[in-house]
């Protein structure tokens, strides 16, 4: 029989020692006798983000590197910001399982399932919704109105990550040779190089 667990913290807390020159698997602990509130405290998640750029959201992160309290404890979260019809592009977290709650406005969202079957699951979502994006699956929102929208976000881990498939893919560095992504995509070498241009 096998018994699935979280494994019990070993102390009350383990703020982030964010100079710290250890390296560990998370972010080595701070004196417990040098921690205040304010390594448990994140003032910011009430002002809208930029959305002033091509894709049109910003994103507000509340990970370890913001809220060093947040170590060890497997969570963080953020805040999205959607001007009209603005997206958060395909992208994945490799660390986590990502769950959002609209709080203004009406959002397209959805994930796409691992290959072979790579189903597109979308939903559009509005005020007080809420949705799950599976660890480590492409997903995407998209403002679906014409004002802007606004959704928070949890994250099942201190640094889930975050890899956006455009930018991975055409923005890489090294490139990604264009005759690779030229063959991948089925298109021309100048299609791939007029893409990558933007990244």
């Amino acid at each position: 029989m096998y018994i699935a667990t979280d494994h019990s913290p070993l102390q009350d807390f383990c703020v982030a020692d964010l100079n710290g020159q250890v390296l560990v698997n998370g972010v080595a602990c701070k004196n417990p006798g040098s921690v205040k509130a304010s390594d448990f405290h994140f003032r910011g998640l009430h002002m809208m983000a930029n959305t002033t750029n091509p894709l049109g959201s910003g994103v507000t992160p509340v990970t370890v590197t913001q809220l060093p309290g947040l170590n060890t404890f497997g969570i963080s979260m953020a805040r999205i910001d959607y001007a009209p019809w603005g997206i958060n592009p395909p992208h994945t977290h490799p660390r986590a399982t990502e769950i959002l709650v609209v709080l203004e406005g009406s959002l397209e969202v959805g994930f796409v399932t691992s290959n072979i079957e790579n189903r597109h699951i979308s939903k559009v979502l509005h005020k007080g919704d809420v949705f799950v994006f599976p660890v480590n699956l492409i997903h995407y929102q998209k403002n679906a109105g014409k004002t802007n929208a606004v959704a928070i976000v949890a994250l099942s881990s201190q640094n889930p990550g975050v890899i956006p498939v455009a930018n991975a893919v055409f923005g890489s560095n090294p490139d990604i040779s264009n005759d690779v992504l030229a063959k991948a995509f089925q298109t021309s070498d100048d299609v791939i190089s007029n893409i990558r241009f933007k990244f």
